[in-house]
Protein backbone atom coordinates (compact mmCIF):
# COMPACT_ATOMS: atom_id res chain seq x y z
CA UNK A 1 0.00 0.00 0.00
CA UNK A 2 1.25 3.32 -1.03
CA UNK A 3 1.61 5.79 1.59
CA UNK A 4 0.72 9.13 0.99
CA UNK A 5 2.51 12.16 2.18
CA UNK A 6 0.26 15.22 3.84
CA UNK A 7 3.23 17.06 5.90
CA UNK A 8 2.27 20.60 5.61
CA UNK A 9 4.96 23.54 5.44
CA UNK A 10 4.64 26.87 5.12
CA UNK A 11 6.64 30.33 4.75
CA UNK A 12 4.94 33.83 4.82
CA UNK A 13 6.58 37.15 3.26
CA UNK A 14 5.29 40.65 4.04
CA UNK A 15 6.22 42.64 0.75
CA UNK A 16 6.71 46.09 3.13
CA UNK A 17 3.48 47.52 1.74
CA UNK A 18 0.42 49.03 3.03
CA UNK A 19 -2.83 46.98 3.59
CA UNK A 20 -5.26 49.72 3.62
CA UNK A 21 -8.03 47.78 1.14
CA UNK A 22 -10.06 45.07 1.49
CA UNK A 23 -8.09 41.64 1.98
CA UNK A 24 -8.44 39.19 -0.80
CA UNK A 25 -6.52 35.60 -1.11
CA UNK A 26 -5.59 34.80 -4.54
CA UNK A 27 -4.42 31.32 -5.19
CA UNK A 28 -1.52 31.73 -7.41
CA UNK A 29 0.30 28.82 -9.53
CA UNK A 30 2.27 31.27 -10.97
CA UNK A 31 0.67 30.27 -14.92
CA UNK A 32 -1.16 32.94 -16.87
CA UNK A 33 -4.32 32.45 -15.65
CA UNK A 34 -3.80 32.73 -12.04
CA UNK A 35 -1.47 35.77 -12.46
CA UNK A 36 -4.13 37.29 -14.72
CA UNK A 37 -6.41 36.76 -11.96
CA UNK A 38 -4.08 38.52 -9.69
CA UNK A 39 -4.24 41.62 -11.71
CA UNK A 40 -8.25 41.80 -11.76
CA UNK A 41 -7.62 41.81 -8.27
CA UNK A 42 -5.43 44.59 -7.43
CA UNK A 43 -7.27 46.59 -10.04
CA UNK A 44 -10.43 45.79 -8.49
CA UNK A 45 -9.01 47.59 -5.09
CA UNK A 46 -8.15 44.62 -2.96
CA UNK A 47 -5.08 43.88 -0.87
CA UNK A 48 -3.97 40.49 -2.78
CA UNK A 49 -2.64 37.80 -0.25
CA UNK A 50 -0.94 35.58 -2.44
CA UNK A 51 -1.06 31.83 -1.74
CA UNK A 52 0.80 29.55 -3.72
CA UNK A 53 1.39 25.85 -2.70
CA UNK A 54 3.94 23.19 -3.54
CA UNK A 55 2.29 19.86 -4.25
CA UNK A 56 4.54 17.75 -5.58
CA UNK A 57 3.81 19.31 -9.08
CA UNK A 58 6.58 18.30 -11.48
CA UNK A 59 6.61 21.89 -12.83
CA UNK A 60 7.28 22.96 -9.52
CA UNK A 61 9.63 26.00 -12.03
CA UNK A 62 6.03 27.55 -11.89
CA UNK A 63 6.17 28.75 -7.78
CA UNK A 64 9.15 30.96 -8.98
CA UNK A 65 6.95 32.54 -11.65
CA UNK A 66 4.31 33.20 -8.51
CA UNK A 67 6.69 35.40 -6.31
CA UNK A 68 8.16 37.00 -9.61
CA UNK A 69 4.33 37.71 -10.57
CA UNK A 70 3.38 39.07 -6.87
CA UNK A 71 5.96 41.13 -6.25
CA UNK A 72 5.80 42.77 -10.39
CA UNK A 73 1.75 42.81 -9.23
CA UNK A 74 2.28 44.69 -6.00
CA UNK A 75 0.84 41.78 -3.71
CA UNK A 76 0.76 42.86 0.34
CA UNK A 77 1.65 39.27 1.50
CA UNK A 78 3.23 36.36 -0.14
CA UNK A 79 2.43 32.91 1.68
CA UNK A 80 3.94 29.83 0.26
CA UNK A 81 3.30 25.86 1.75
CA UNK A 82 3.87 22.60 0.77
CA UNK A 83 0.86 19.57 0.38
CA UNK A 84 2.53 16.66 -0.98
CA UNK A 85 0.07 15.13 -3.10
CA UNK A 86 2.86 12.72 -4.91
CA UNK A 87 2.23 10.07 -2.49
CA UNK A 88 -1.63 9.24 -4.25
CA UNK A 89 -0.24 9.06 -7.32
CA UNK A 90 -2.49 8.64 -10.66
CA UNK A 91 -1.70 11.84 -12.37
CA UNK A 92 1.48 12.92 -14.90
CA UNK A 93 2.01 15.81 -13.02
CA UNK A 94 2.65 14.16 -9.82
CA UNK A 95 4.50 10.58 -11.11
CA UNK A 96 6.44 9.07 -13.56
CA UNK A 97 3.31 9.17 -15.99
CA UNK A 98 4.30 10.82 -19.47
CA UNK A 99 2.54 14.04 -19.64
CA UNK A 100 0.61 13.82 -23.02
CA UNK A 101 1.64 15.90 -25.50
CA UNK A 102 1.29 17.08 -29.61
CA UNK A 103 -2.56 16.98 -28.84
CA UNK A 104 -5.29 18.40 -31.02
CA UNK A 105 -8.00 20.51 -29.51
CA UNK A 106 -10.73 17.72 -30.56
CA UNK A 107 -8.27 15.52 -28.74
CA UNK A 108 -7.86 17.84 -25.18
CA UNK A 109 -12.14 17.82 -25.24
CA UNK A 110 -12.56 13.94 -25.08
CA UNK A 111 -12.31 12.90 -21.29
CA UNK A 112 -10.39 14.09 -18.53
CA UNK A 113 -6.30 13.65 -19.03
CA UNK A 114 -3.59 12.28 -17.04
CA UNK A 115 -2.95 15.46 -16.07
CA UNK A 116 -5.75 16.21 -13.57
CA UNK A 117 -5.02 15.64 -10.21
CA UNK A 118 -7.54 13.98 -7.71
CA UNK A 119 -8.76 16.31 -5.79
CA UNK A 120 -6.05 18.94 -5.98
CA UNK A 121 -8.40 22.27 -6.52
CA UNK A 122 -10.54 20.80 -3.14
CA UNK A 123 -6.98 20.47 -1.30
CA UNK A 124 -5.94 24.54 -2.92
CA UNK A 125 -8.82 25.52 -2.02
CA UNK A 126 -9.03 24.37 1.78
CA UNK A 127 -5.47 25.72 2.18
CA UNK A 128 -7.22 29.59 0.59
CA UNK A 129 -10.22 28.87 2.70
CA UNK A 130 -7.52 28.35 6.02
CA UNK A 131 -4.97 31.10 4.87
CA UNK A 132 -8.25 33.98 4.49
CA UNK A 133 -9.79 32.86 7.45
CA UNK A 134 -6.62 33.35 9.82
CA UNK A 135 -5.90 36.43 8.08
CA UNK A 136 -9.86 37.49 8.48
CA UNK A 137 -10.09 37.88 4.47
CA UNK A 138 -13.80 37.52 3.23
CA UNK A 139 -12.86 36.79 -0.57
CA UNK A 140 -10.57 33.90 -2.14
CA UNK A 141 -10.06 34.57 -5.70
CA UNK A 142 -9.25 31.71 -8.21
CA UNK A 143 -8.40 31.78 -11.75
CA UNK A 144 -10.12 27.95 -12.44
CA UNK A 145 -11.64 28.12 -16.18
CA UNK A 146 -14.41 26.11 -17.42
CA UNK A 147 -13.12 26.41 -20.73
CA UNK A 148 -9.92 24.52 -21.47
CA UNK A 149 -9.87 21.71 -23.02
CA UNK A 150 -9.03 19.67 -20.32
CA UNK A 151 -12.43 19.74 -18.61
CA UNK A 152 -11.16 18.74 -15.13
CA UNK A 153 -14.17 18.77 -13.19
CA UNK A 154 -13.32 20.87 -10.05
CA UNK A 155 -12.86 23.65 -12.26
CA UNK A 156 -16.59 23.58 -13.29
CA UNK A 157 -19.06 26.29 -11.78
CA UNK A 158 -21.41 24.06 -9.85
CA UNK A 159 -17.59 22.74 -8.47
CA UNK A 160 -17.25 26.08 -7.00
CA UNK A 161 -20.65 27.08 -5.69
CA UNK A 162 -20.51 24.01 -3.86
CA UNK A 163 -17.30 24.52 -2.35
CA UNK A 164 -18.28 28.25 -1.60
CA UNK A 165 -21.49 26.39 0.34
CA UNK A 166 -18.81 23.96 2.19
CA UNK A 167 -17.11 27.12 2.96
CA UNK A 168 -19.53 29.50 5.03
CA UNK A 169 -20.98 25.88 6.76
CA UNK A 170 -16.95 24.50 8.22
CA UNK A 171 -15.58 27.68 9.35
CA UNK A 172 -16.02 29.70 12.58
CA UNK A 173 -16.32 33.08 10.67
CA UNK A 174 -19.22 31.59 8.39
CA UNK A 175 -21.17 30.22 11.40
CA UNK A 176 -20.95 33.52 12.76
CA UNK A 177 -22.27 35.29 9.79
CA UNK A 178 -19.20 36.69 7.66
CA UNK A 179 -19.71 35.20 4.59
CA UNK A 180 -16.41 33.75 2.32
CA UNK A 181 -17.15 34.35 -1.11
CA UNK A 182 -15.23 32.24 -3.58
CA UNK A 183 -14.70 34.46 -7.14
CA UNK A 184 -13.67 32.68 -10.19
CA UNK A 185 -12.97 35.79 -12.89
CA UNK A 186 -11.75 34.07 -15.79
CA UNK A 187 -14.15 31.48 -15.40
CA UNK A 188 -16.10 31.37 -18.65
CA UNK A 189 -13.25 33.37 -20.70
CA UNK A 190 -11.48 31.76 -23.77
CA UNK A 191 -7.94 31.90 -23.55
CA UNK A 192 -7.09 34.77 -25.90
CA UNK A 193 -9.98 37.34 -23.60
CA UNK A 194 -7.72 36.30 -20.71
CA UNK A 195 -4.71 37.51 -22.51
CA UNK A 196 -6.29 40.62 -23.87
CA UNK A 197 -7.53 41.19 -20.08
CA UNK A 198 -4.05 40.82 -18.69
CA UNK A 199 -2.19 42.88 -21.31
CA UNK A 200 -4.83 45.89 -20.62
CA UNK A 201 -4.00 45.32 -17.03
CA UNK A 202 0.07 44.98 -17.53
CA UNK A 203 0.26 41.48 -16.88
CA UNK A 204 4.44 40.99 -17.66
CA UNK A 205 3.80 37.44 -19.41
CA UNK A 206 7.40 36.69 -19.20
CA UNK A 207 6.61 36.14 -15.74
CA UNK A 208 4.33 33.56 -16.26
CA UNK A 209 5.05 29.70 -16.28
CA UNK A 210 2.55 27.79 -17.67
CA UNK A 211 4.48 23.95 -19.09
CA UNK A 212 3.91 21.01 -17.64
CA UNK A 213 7.19 19.95 -18.45
CA UNK A 214 9.37 22.85 -18.16
CA UNK A 215 13.28 21.96 -18.33
CA UNK A 216 15.41 22.35 -15.49
CA UNK A 217 16.34 25.99 -16.69
CA UNK A 218 12.59 26.86 -16.85
CA UNK A 219 12.19 26.91 -20.94
CA UNK A 220 8.37 25.41 -21.90
CA UNK A 221 8.38 22.34 -23.97
CA UNK A 222 5.95 23.96 -26.46
CA UNK A 223 4.41 20.47 -26.93
CA UNK A 224 1.86 19.53 -23.82
CA UNK A 225 -1.49 20.82 -23.75
CA UNK A 226 -0.89 23.82 -21.37
CA UNK A 227 1.66 25.15 -23.69
CA UNK A 228 -0.54 24.49 -27.07
CA UNK A 229 -3.46 26.10 -25.31
CA UNK A 230 -1.51 29.39 -23.89
CA UNK A 231 0.52 29.60 -27.73
CA UNK A 232 -2.91 29.17 -29.25
CA UNK A 233 -4.54 32.21 -27.31
CA UNK A 234 -1.62 34.76 -28.03
CA UNK A 235 -1.88 33.64 -31.40
CA UNK A 236 -5.29 35.02 -31.76
CA UNK A 237 -4.66 37.59 -29.96
CA UNK A 238 -2.25 38.45 -32.43
CA UNK A 239 1.00 39.03 -29.91
CA UNK A 240 4.14 36.78 -29.60
CA UNK A 241 3.93 34.99 -26.31
CA UNK A 242 7.43 36.21 -24.47
CA UNK A 243 8.34 33.17 -22.90
CA UNK A 244 10.88 30.89 -24.04
CA UNK A 245 9.78 27.61 -25.84
CA UNK A 246 11.95 24.42 -26.89
CA UNK A 247 9.38 24.07 -29.75
CA UNK A 248 6.84 26.42 -30.69
CA UNK A 249 3.83 24.93 -32.17
CA UNK A 250 1.67 28.47 -33.15
CA UNK A 251 3.38 32.14 -34.47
Amino acid sequence: MVAAVLTVTQNCILLGRQMSSEKAVVLLSGGLDSVTTMAIVRHEGFAVCALSVNYGQRHVAELQSARNAAQSLDAVMFHTMAVDLRGFGKSSLTSDMSVPVGRSAEEMAQGIPSTYVPARNTVLLSCALAFAESIDAAHIFVGVNALDYAGYPDCRPEFIAAFETLANLATKVGVEGHRIRIHTPLIHSTKAQIIRRGLELGVDYRLTSSCYQPSTDGIACGRCDACLLRLAGFAEVGVADPVKYAMRKAE
